[in-house]
């Protein structure tokens, strides 16, 4: 009897012991994922019926395309400033929480002699501006945090939207943006600036035509210390989200050019993921600089590194960093089957021997493996390859300027393909592949960086194109 009851008493023991760890190991309730076995796994929404995809969505042509502008912060008045150098636009109104943002950006209208546009100010000004009638295309410069509820609101009105990165932090905001998209059939577009950097749209017409092989790998990064721009950040919301959210929280700089080099939802999808990062440091550091208190509760690592595996057996690697003192880089770097190419910390390419290289006039039969080509191989390699799209503004894109002209870049083809009735460069699915890694590489390291299943935001229809393209 005592021997049974010693027994009873230690297997609920050890019951309970195994309940314990179950609920440590466990999702939290409402965050939308499972376990199977060893792969997190978030639930997808299925698409409501008569609800059609955005893949290769063109709207109607816009010939005079009219702009309003929220967020005149930071990126808000350099966008102002690009979009009076662009033909076929109107600016009609500006809005931000500060009277005295809106005011700079009248005078930046007024110095290129253009009408003033209306001006909005408040929390809740934005609803106003979307309201109106006579607005195509809300551009949207904001914190992170008020990116999705402004870009709804303007779909649901009747206004495409374009929205500074991270243009959404969670899957629920991704998935907001997605099914809004679908549903009013509005274009929904993320400003990622660094898919035109004349070095990455370069190598990405190499890519296209074959140059470097296969692409099996690919890298990229946002390594870039903010420590003399941390106190410039309305009300220091970044760091406050560094310190409140753990996970790669700005990836896209670095996942945009890897994931067009790798046709994702193009022919290729991003399968599963696996986060890692450091213990944070600078952080605690920086808020107790800044606030005068202690800081115990900074859960951004210092270093974050995500690699992802692809439906078609490539890999990609991401890194994050804003608080080292390391030279700036993208990281971008890829490895093809008959060639590499490099941007940081220097411009490189090497090659397998090909015959396709003479067309830029190339020695192709001397080239070593085993070294980069020669700067004069080089600059014949990048004329020689230089994009369409460099090819038509990159002289005008100098001259304006944003990041050495990709900004400019970038707001022109949103602009071009608006008027023209033209896919856009990237679309919904662009953005929520993008803008995933947030939330997945935060589920991945508290769950002892577990891998994680990448939804697929297209639902189901990643591989009917083939090809990532710009339309021309």
């Amino acid at each position: 009897m005592k021997l049974n009851r010693l027994f009873v008493i230690c297997a609920a023991l050890i019951a309970g012991v195994m309940v314990q760890s179950c609920c440590c190991n466990s999702p939290i309730a409402g965050e939308g994922y499972k376990f199977d076995g060893n792969m997190i796994v978030f639930d997808e929404p299925a698409r409501a019926a008569g609800q059609e995809s955005m893949l290769a969505f063109a709207a109607e042509p816009i010939p005079v395309v009219r702009v309003g502008f929220i967020g005149l912060g930071m990126r808000g008045p350099g966008a102002v400033n690009r979009f009076t150098h662009l033909e076929g636009v109107e600016i009609k109104g500006l809005c931000d929480l500060e009277q005295s943002n809106v005011d700079k950006c009248q005078e930046i209208l007024a110095q290129a002699n253009l009408p003033k546009a209306e001006g909005y100010v408040g929390p809740e000004a934005y609803k106003q501006l979307c309201e109106r009638d006579d607005i195509d295309l809300i551009y949207i410069a904001t914190d992170w945090v008020h990116h999705v509820p402004i870009a709804v609101y303007a779909m649901e009105h009747g206004k495409h939207v374009a929205i500074e990165v991270p243009a959404a932090m969670t899957l629920d905001e991704i998935w907001s943006l997605v099914e809004t998209s679908e549903r009013t059939r509005k274009h929904c577009m993320q400003l990622e600036n660094c898919v035109y950097d004349f070095f990455e749209l370069t190598t990405l017409n190499m890519a296209q035509k074959g140059l470097f092989g296969e692409i099996l790998h690919v890298e990229g990064s946002y390594i870039h210390n903010l420590e003399e721009f941390w106190g410039e950040y309305w009300n220091s919301w970044r760091l406050d989200y560094n310190r409140d959210n753990r996970g790669d929280v700005y990836p896209t700089h670095g996942l945009g050019p890897a994931c067009q080099l790798l046709d994702i939802h193009r022919g290729d999808r991003m399968k599963t993921l696996v986060s890692m990062d450091t213990k944070a440091v600078r952080g605690p550091q920086l808020v107790e600089q800044y606030t005068g208190e202690k800081c115990d509760d900074f859960k951004n690592g210092d270093h974050t590194l995500t690699m992802i595996s692809t439906e078609k057996g490539k890999t990609i690697l991401i890194q994050h960093d804003v608080m080292s003192p390391r030279p700036y880089s993208r990281m971008y770097q890829l490895t093809g089957t008959n060639g590499f190419a490099n941007k940081y910390p220097v411009q490189q390419y090497c090659f397998r021997p090909d015959e396709r290289l003479a067309e830029a006039d190339v020695d192709y039969e001397n080239l070593n493996m085993h070294r980069a080509v020669s700067e004069e191989v080089k600059a014949k390699l990048m004329q020689q390859y230089k994009h369409p799209i460099h090819q038509e503004i990159e002289e005008i894109a100098k001259k304006v300027g944003g990041h050495g002209g990709m900004d400019y870049v970038m707001d022109y083809r949103l602009i071009h393909c608006l008027r023209n009735g033209l896919p856009l460069d990237m679309d919904v699915y662009d953005l929520a592949e993008w803008c995933c890694l947030p939330e997945l590489s935060r589920i991945s390291m508290e769950n002892g960086n577990m891998p994680v299943m990448v939804p697929d935001f297209t639902r189901g229809a990643w591989n009917k194109v083939q090809g990532y393209r710009h339309a021309l």
